[in-house]
């Protein structure tokens, strides 16, 4: 294994500089809450009586003493949507395995779980990244009542992941798994898929056959397979040490799934103070393991919206992480993976190519990853080298092939797809934003070319079926950042702007809201900080003025001389008022006054 890379230990080490008071205060802060024993013994008689009234004799019993760990289970199931429904059965697979192992489990508590993919271009999707925050509190109110000595939290989708965390770690004594579901098995082609997508935002096939398309591509339990937030978030917590090791990307429904889950309930109890490998998350959670989750998920052209959910998870455990140590980590970080929307194949593909033990070990062998950091999985990074499988229905770890079974989707770090991360940090006159450059081919990532400047999607969908966008264009669509509208993701733009750049315009998308690196081969700069409706620059863009992205220089920037620039009043506005609710959204009033920069997480703490 090699040395780490001159450059991770220089972000590192920046990263625990920049931190050092707010880390401090926050270890401190959870070193006192960790008690002499659990915590329920230090509870009134009435409080402990009320904790375990509902369990049956032998819970009740162990829960009486102080020598036996009590696990908290919170859970984001429900049934409507795929990637949670598998978790339906979760609970109770996961008491028996703790209950045959010595200790006790309680459901502590559920927590909300939207779909971006159902709210996609609806009132909804204005909702979509506060609820990361709701669930944060939804998972500090489950473990708040002093009953626990670890947790296992249930979810696998865009913000439910990151919320989870950031709740987990206001209880960052407790030691914390992360525990998965899998994806659905391959569907309709993913080349296919957008083809047909196109085909519909260019008016050659009606509703009918598109809806067959996504019918055939969305069409069982377990996680949508592309390479979207959801499947970035189960790279994330394995590669940060969160998951049991190969745990993310194992088909529901199967032994090894099931295998895998039960092995969950096992190692919390031997993670708890009262076990012999104490690992409490706020501890495990440190600089090393957010450099590392950042190195995976430039490695893998992960989502975009992880500029947002890491840096909003770093600030949880009292560390500052920026988009400076992004971009400066994405310069010596290869390009390993190529996974829709960044080329053809998905998670499944990958899984069998090698999967995340393959990449794991590719990482840690170039020195990109921090092996030293704590896991929940063993005693540092490298545990992660090795895959499950079962033996004679018992769960093993086997160390991973030595070589890629798909050079087409997963290389080494000798032979990579580019050498350079997938994602670009761009600033200019216009504010600072994020672009993601794995799917984008060098050719499209320097664009110079009239704006047009549009403040919903629906504007610019109406002026692409009125032909007005049939040229050269930069589309600008402000007034879509956190404070704005709840910063709705845009995929909605994909299909109308791809057809332009099919025709053979230079095409860009330059917008304060989010894509989730769905945008594919339009180059796009996305999460635009400062925001429009914060005073950002972007409220000051007219039609017909000159934008300029290079995603390569990392320049992004309106061609009119400053102080003409400076002196303009800004234009339009955000949604305010009864054009800012139903669907709910008037309950978010108060989290769209509170919300803080993209650059910062976008969160409302």
């Amino acid at each position: 294994m090699a040395h780490a890379h001159p450059v991770l230990v220089q972000v590192t080490e920046r990263i625990a500089a920049r931190s050092a008071d707010r880390r401090a205060a926050y270890l401190r802060r959870i070193r006192e809450a960790r008690a002499a024993g659990p915590a329920r013994g230090a509870l009134g008689c009435a409080n402990l009586a009320h904790g375990f009234a509902a369990c049956g004799p032998l819970e009740k019993l162990r829960l009486r003493g102080d020598v036996t760990p009590n696990v908290a289970i919170v859970s984001s199931y429900n049934d409507m949507l795929s990637a949670h429904q598998p978790l339906k059965d979760y609970p109770d697979r996961l008491k028996a395995a703790i209950a045959k192992a010595g200790g006790t489990a309680q459901f502590a508590g559920g927590v909300p779980a939207m779909c971006d993919g159902i709210t996609q271009g609806r009132a909804g999707m204005e909702l979509s990244l506060f609820s990361r925050d709701v669930v944060a509190m939804a998972t500090a109110v489950a473990l708040s009542h002093d009953m626990f000595d670890g947790a296992l939290l249930l979810g696998v989708c865009d913000k439910i992941v990151p919320g989870l965390v950031i709740g987990a770690l206001s209880f960052g004594h407790l030691p914390t798994i992360l525990v998965p579901a899998g994806p659905m098995a391959s569907g309709l082609p993913n080349a296919e898929k957008a083809r047909i997508r196109k085909r519909f935002a260019a008016g050659e096939i009606g509703r009918d056959e598109l809806l067959e398309a996504e019918a055939a591509s969305y069409h069982s339990p377990g996680t949508c397979t592309f390479y979207g937030t959801a499947n970035s978030n189960q790279m994330l917590m394995e590669v940060m040490g969160l998951h049991l090791p190969g745990a993310s990307f194992v088909p529901p429904g199967t032994g090894l799934r099931d295998a895998l889950t039960d092995a969950a309930g096992r190692r919390v109890l031997e993670l708890t103070a009262l076990g012999d490998h104490y690992t409490p998350i706020g501890e495990m959670l440190d600089e090393r393991a957010f450099v590392n989750g950042v190195v995976a998920l430039l490695a893998t052209g992960g989502s975009t919206n992880h500029t947002l959910h890491l840096v909003a998870m770093a600030s949880a455990a009292g560390i500052e992480l920026a988009w400076d140590d992004f971009d400066e980590l994405s310069k010596v970080t290869p390009t390993l993976t190529r996974l829709y929307p960044n080329g053809t194949a998905d998670v499944n593909h990958f899984h069998a190519a090698g999967g995340t033990a393959f990449l794991i070990g590719e990482l840690l062998d170039a020195g990109l990853l921090h092996a030293d950091a704590r896991t929940v999985g063993g005693a540092s990074l490298a545990e992660y080298r090795n895959a499950p499988a079962l033996e004679d229905g018992a769960l093993v770890w086997r160390p991973a092939p030595r070589e890629s079974g798909d050079p087409g989707v997963l290389r080494p770090v000798a032979e990579p797809f580019d050498e350079h991360g997938g994602l670009h940090t761009v600033a200019g006159n216009l504010g600072r934003a994020v672009v993601k450059v794995s799917a984008v081919r060098p050719e499209d990532r320097v664009v110079e070319a009239p704006a047009r400047v549009f403040e919903s999607q629906e504007q610019l969908q109406a002026a692409f079926k009125a032909g007005e966008l049939d040229r050269d264009v930069v589309a600008v669509v402000r007034y879509q950042g956190p404070r704005a509208n709840g910063m709705p993701e845009l995929h909605r733009l994909t299909p109308p702007l791809s057809v332009l750049q099919d025709r053979g315009h230079k095409v860009a998308l330059v917008t304060d809201g989010r894509m989730s690196g769905a945008s594919g081969a339009v180059p796009a700069a996305i999460h635009v900080s400062p925001e429009a409706a914060a005073g950002g620059p972007l409220a000051r863009v007219r039609d017909g003025d000159v934008v300029r992205l290079d995603a390569d220089k990392g320049l992004l920037e309106v061609l009119v001389p400053d102080d003409a620039f400076a002196a303009r009043e800004p234009a339009g506005g955000a949604p305010d008022g009864e054009a800012w609710s139903g669907t709910g959204r008037e309950l978010f009033s108060a989290f769209r006054q509170a919300v803080g920069p993209a650059e910062r997480g976008a969160g409302v703490f």
